[in-house]
């Protein structure tokens, strides 16, 4: 064996020592799969590590099935504003025959790399988060701030039975929350993304009813013609988010308004012109767009394309206040001073998608969305999903050093 094979061999030896590693994949072997998750396993799972960490945990169901495990380090001002460390528990669906690897065997190959799914999407911050309370504790470290690790079901079909209902109920505010980490996602340079708001996602269904008849006449006010002008107008519209997305450098995804037709359904014969078509539209408002302005637009579409359009919503999440990244938020001064001692860079923005972050920063508390991942391809819901265990590593030193701060804070 060359010189270079005896270095991997040692380090992939190291790597499966690793006491974080194999907790971090034990995690990832859980199949918190959707469809219908039965978390049963992973709350004893968690479970079994508040007992390691000698902390006290508890599970709250704010619905039947769906259960929140709060594992909690009380500090030496209990009193003070409380700080959460969020991560959910449930993952997306996979397409087994797609990956190299078993998608809930957690294998780790030669170069470090931890196959499963929920390896980047977010098993590995909720480890990370209980990793740096670890190194803490055994460190002897004592923090002023109480820390809640928070696990919650369901973040992956929209956080309705989870955070989203659970944000309002007395178990959420006994935590006297003052602020909140969340998941990110990964970097593929070295500069890591952090996020302090998202968008308003809104999933909109035109309804959109016509006059009916033969396929072979060329009849007026046809659910087609209706549904033909409100396509038009909106992908039009998208036109001009692409446009100022690919001609502003500094803009990321997430400073733009996303509009993309998912679902389209209508019509029972090809000789039939249906009395009623729907078009669904997934759309993901920028924070500066004004909603009420933006839902008078779409209700103007409407009549200007015949009327006998009904709007209905999916999903209608409202706006929400982007956390503050400045002198006025003490929580903040304290983690990028954490990551300029760190010399950690990164580059905030607004998320592309949507996490349980909104829910709570819907109430008043700022929230931060950070993965420490770095030189990472970006693969959460895709085949193949991994993260590397010396990025894992690198993520829970790089937490230590922020919780310590913000929990001093």
């Amino acid at each position: 064996m060359c010189e270079a094979g005896k270095d991997c061999h040692k380090r992939y030896q190291e790597w499966e020592a690793n006491e974080e590693i194999q907790i971090f994949r034990e995690y990832l072997r859980i199949p918190t799969v959707h469809p219908n998750v039965n978390y049963d396993e992973c709350v004893e799972f968690l479970k079994r590590q508040a007992a390691a960490l000698d902390l006290p945990v508890r599970v709250v169901e704010v619905n039947p099935r769906k259960p929140i495990v709060i594992i909690s380090w009380e500090g030496t001002e209990p009193e003070a504003k409380s700080i959460i460390l969020n991560s959910h528990m449930d993952v997306v669906p996979v397409y087994a025959e797609r990956w190299s690897h078993p998608p809930f065997g957690a294998e780790m190959d030669h170069e470090g790399r931890i196959y499963a799914r929920g390896a980047q999407d977010m098993k590995c911050v909720g480890m990370q988060f209980l990793g740096a309370i670890r190194a803490l504790r055994r460190d002897g470290v004592r923090l002023k701030r109480t820390l809640h690790a928070t696990f919650v079901p369901d973040e992956e079909i929209g956080g309705k039975l989870g955070m989203m209902e659970w944000v309002h109920k007395d178990s959420f505010r006994e935590l006297n929350a003052g602020f909140s980490i969340d998941e990110g996602i990964a970097g593929e340079g070295d500069v890591y993304p952090l996020f302090y708001g998202e968008r308003s996602v809104w999933h909109v269904y035109f309804n959109i009813s016509g006059t009916p008849g033969h396929g072979s006449l060329l009849l007026k006010g046809t659910a087609g013609q209706k549904a033909h002008y409100i396509i038009d107008k909106l992908m039009r519209f998208r036109e001009n988010e692409v446009q100022r997305l690919e001609n502003n450098p500094e803009f990321t995804i997430g400073d733009v308004t996303t509009v993309n037709i998912t679902i389209m359904k209508g019509g029972v014969q090809e000789n039939v012109v249906p009395p009623e078509l729907t078009v669904c539209f997934d759309i993901r408002l920028a924070v500066e767009v004004n909603h009420l302005e933006f839902e008078n637009q779409l209700l103007d579409w409407c009549r200007e394309a015949g009327g006998g359009i009904e709007l209905e919503y999916d999903q209608k999440c409202p706006y929400v206040k982007p956390t503050k990244l400045d002198s006025s938020n003490i929580y903040w001064v304290a983690f990028k001073d954490a990551l300029d001692e760190l010399g950690v860079r990164v580059k905030p923005q607004i998320f592309p998608g949507g996490t349980d972050s909104r829910y709570i920063r819907g109430i008043g508390i700022p929230a931060i969305g950070f993965s420490p991942m770095n030189n990472t391809p970006v693969l959460l819901h895709d085949h193949d999903e991994f993260l590397k265990a010396d990025t894992f590593l690198e993520g829970i030193r790089i937490y230590r050093k922020i919780i310590a701060n913000v929990a001093n804070a």
